[in-house]
């Protein structure tokens, strides 16, 4: 018989070095994460939160950053068709900036509400964007460490990137929430029909509603009617994004997509959580295994939470279980860095490979 409290002890699965490490700079990996008990399933979780959570206030501003600030930066990547108003993103900037960390949003291109100028949105398997954000931010603030929070889809980027560059990401250290590790698997259990109703049907909807709006630049790479009849993630994958990334067809994009199998490949510390009853990433793609044997990878996984969920509490309208969890995590890499860098097995001269890439 399993005990309730071990039930509700997240499982975090990583070298014993990153988890004295967590255990002791971030306690939320060893806290019991019981969901909101008229909010017990995945799904209810995935869809709720939208509904309940409060908005904390955050306002954004374009500002040219000053060349001495050392100020800690955290850089955030939101999920498929997201941007910054999104409400997982106020709660990371709120997050960040009560700690006193300066936030930077991410967005793909088609998705920040201006025109697309060249015919290209974005592909997972292409970090080359994200390449050049880290690049431009580290140039402008050399001084300031740089910390990366990808969610969803963003945490896919973020990891694949971190694999791309090794130990010239960047990066002081990264974490990612609700990641989907194998694109196939995803595709597979958003595409059950209570998942297309709930789930991909609307984020089929976003994505297509991006093409119409870019449809004058578009019109030139691919079939714009074609793709706007697309219902589901994976038809528009099909019709628009491995068409326009130059792959042969969608499973050849969703093989290249993957970060689990790239994962081995990253040096950088990085923090994942991720929900066993997550509707978009099923259990049987978290890459449990994979993590066992990395020394800067440390997998945490709750019973419960759904996608981005993680509610907690009779009326979860303030900050959840993930939102305390990322807190933490960019503080202690802040505030800690040499530290974590010794319990992931990181040596000194792979810090320098990285402080030349960037000053290059």
């Amino acid at each position: 018989m399993v005990d309730a409290e071990d039930a509700a002890t997240p499982v975090l699965v990583c070298s014993d070095a990153f988890r004295e490490f967590l255990h002791k700079h971030c306690p939320a990996v060893a806290h019991c994460f019981r969901p909101t008990p008229w909010c017990w399933g995945g799904r209810l979780q995935t869809l709720l939160p939208l509904l309940l959570k409060s908005k904390p206030l955050v306002t954004y501003r374009n500002v040219a950053f000053p060349a001495s600030s050392s100020r800690p930066t955290v850089l955030i990547l939101p999920g498929l068709t997201g941007n910054s108003q999104q409400l997982y993103v106020y709660h990371v900037v709120s997050q960040a900036t009560r700690r006193g960390y300066r936030c930077v949003v991410f967005t793909n291109r088609g998705f920040d509400g201006g025109e697309l100028l060249t015919p290209y949105t974005f592909c997972v398997s292409n970090t080359a964007d994200l390449h050049h954000v880290i690049r431009h931010v580290k140039a402008l603030l050399p001084q300031a460490p740089l910390l990366a929070v990808g969610v969803s889809m963003g945490g896919m980027l973020v990891l694949n990137h971190l694999a791309d560059k090794g130990a010239r990401s960047g990066l002081v250290a990264a974490i990612t929430l609700s990641v989907c590790w194998n694109t196939q698997k995803s595709a597979e259990s958003v595409e059950q029909p209570i998942n297309w109703l709930l789930f991909n049907r609307q984020l089929a909807a976003n994505l297509c509603s991006a093409i119409s709006r870019n449809r004058k630049v578009l019109d030139k790479v691919v079939d714009v009617d074609h793709v706007l009849e697309a219902r589901t993630i994976r038809e528009f994958d099909e019709r628009f994004t491995s068409v326009v990334s130059g792959y042969k067809s969608c499973a050849d994009y969703y093989i290249d997509a993957n970060p689990d199998v790239r994962l081995p490949r990253t040096t950088t510390p990085v923090l994942c959580l991720n929900a066993a009853d997550d509707p978009l990433c099923p259990q049987n793609s978290l890459p449990m295994a994979v993590v066992q044997h990395l020394a800067n990878v440390a997998l945490l996984v709750t019973a419960h939470g759904g996608h981005l969920g993680f509610l907690e509490g009779l009326l979860p309208r303030g900050e959840c279980y993930m939102d305390r969890l990322v807190g933490q995590f960019i503080q202690a890499a802040f505030e800690h860095t040499e530290e974590l860098a010794r319990a992931c097995g990181i040596k000194e001269e792979d810090e320098e490979v990285e402080e030349e890439e960037v000053c290059a």
